[in-house]
């Protein structure tokens, strides 16, 4: 591969324009050997089990809004601004996959949506309190972004984006990404010691 990833996004879209053309149990086995070659502990289906399909994006629109994720957030416990809050997305796009990804995993029953508008985008502005400066200027563009970055596919109604498998993973596995988990930690500054006046602890000087 010639370019490397600069970010997760970019990892996720590449290792699956990668796989794409491979059938699924081929897939199964090439992230079985990776996760294998990289030391990770996952879970894949091994010979002879049936193997477990990623849906595209004709199957992900028509499936039920059960994420393999959703369990790990708790599936409806947070309203939409505790979930937004707890994922903390850096941009816009990611806003728009965070929402997306609420709408049909984690919302409550009756409010799940397998697709999100600009007026979905909108309203969640107004739940989460994004106003001034941090309200959507086009939330029709924002989707239409976040759908070239490979986090949201087209549905079948027009103006209408679900998240897809890059956006999951995204939202459910590298969110929050504002490096308070995963970042550096902080370097303690050393104090400064004045050349010439090095004294090592607990001595004496002796005068004359």
């Amino acid at each position: 591969m010639s370019t490397k990833p600069t970010d997760d996004i970019d990892a996720f879209r590449m290792i699956a324009e990668v796989l794409k053309d491979f059938k699924p149990d081929d897939q199964q086995r090439i992230l079985r050997w990776s996760s294998e070659k990289l030391g990770l502990q996952q879970s894949f289906a091994g010979p002879g089990a049936p193997p477990v399909q990623q849906p595209g994006a004709e199957q992900h629109h028509a499936a039920v809004a059960t994420s393999p994720y959703a369990e790990q957030g708790g599936g409806g416990g947070q309203d939409i601004k505790s979930f937004i809050t707890t994922k903390n997305p850096r941009n816009d796009v990611q806003f728009a996959a965070t929402v997306a990804y609420y709408l049909q995993f984690e919302a409550p029953s009756s409010e799940r949506k397998s697709s999100i508008n600009k007026e979905d985008l909108k309203e969640a502005c107004r739940k989460v309190g994004r106003v001034g400066r941090e309200r959507l200027k086009n939330p029709g563009q924002t989707l239409r972004n976040a759908h070239t970055l490979g986090l949201l596919d087209k549905s079948g109604e027009p103006g209408h984006f679900s998240v897809n498998t890059v956006g999951e993973n995204l939202v459910a596995m590298t969110l929050p990404s504002d490096g308070t988990s995963k970042g550096k930690p902080n370097r303690r500054t050393k104090p400064k010691v004045s050349r010439g006046s090095k004294k090592t602890p607990g001595t004496r000087t002796n005068k004359a």
